[in-house]
């Protein structure tokens, strides 16, 4: 059974810094995509950043040049690092992964989320 556990959620103030963590266990062939996304009340989920297995990434324009994802393949683990956060990164962040469970199966995978709240 394939479980993705986030930490680093927490309450700062505007201009603060967090660092999120995501860590992937159970069986698996492999990580095809590990990303985040967040949730702010009232609003849909929507991508802030996703890092593929070869590296490349990608981001939120609203994000970007403040926060920064990044993967640790030996662990399973995908990080994002928030910069100059902003009220309106106020959010629940969810992790997500694309996992291979064999050779010929691939799925979608989210973990439980964790809130990040930005006050002015």
């Amino acid at each position: 059974q394939v479980q993705l556990v986030e930490s680093g959620g927490g309450l700062v103030q505007a201009g603060g810094s967090l660092r999120l963590s995501c860590a992937a266990s159970g069986s698996f062939f492999g990580i095809n995509a590990m990303g985040w996304y967040r949730e702010a009340p009232g609003e849909q989920r929507d991508l802030v950043a996703i890092i593929v297995s070869g590296g490349d990434t990608s981001y939120a324009g609203s994000v970007k040049g403040r926060f920064t994802i990044s993967r640790d393949n030996a662990k399973n683990t995908v990080y994002l690092q928030m910069m100059s956060l902003k009220p309106e990164d106020t959010a629940v962040y969810y992790c997500a992964a694309v996992i291979r469970l064999s050779a010929t199966e691939t799925n979608n995978f989210w973990g439980q989320g964790t809130q990040v709240t930005v006050s002015s």
